[in-house]
């Protein structure tokens, strides 16, 4: 039997990018640290962690005072990024009154 092997797509300069790098780079490591390190509300960690939770990317390993993150998996492709967003002109400066012009008075 033939079972096809597919990588986890995670998007690239999200949320969940930071938590799988810093899974990836650190253990062992709390919720607290997360939560710490990337300076956003806990809330929004949890929401993500249970999401890795249910797809077994996850183990939450929770003891009395603290919860530990064990990263079950490390097959991750990163897609987007730098170099598949929009540019974005330089520039921009306002237009002062005076430099419109007779054409436009």
């Amino acid at each position: 039997m033939y079972l096809e092997y597919c990588m986890i797509e995670i998007t690239a300069g999200t949320l969940e990018e930071q938590i799988i790098t810093l899974l990836q780079k650190t253990y062992p490591i709390t919720i607290s640290d997360i939560v710490r390190r990337l300076h956003v509300p806990r809330e929004r960690v949890e929401w993500v962690l249970h999401k890795f939770q249910v797809k077994g990317i996850v183990k939450l390993e929770p003891l009395p005072d603290k919860t530990y993150i064990r990263l079950l998996r490390n097959d991750f492709h990163f897609i987007g990024g730098k170099h598949h967003r929009k540019p974005v002109r330089p520039g921009g400066e306002d237009i002062e009154e005076d430099d419109i012009g007779i054409m436009y008075s």
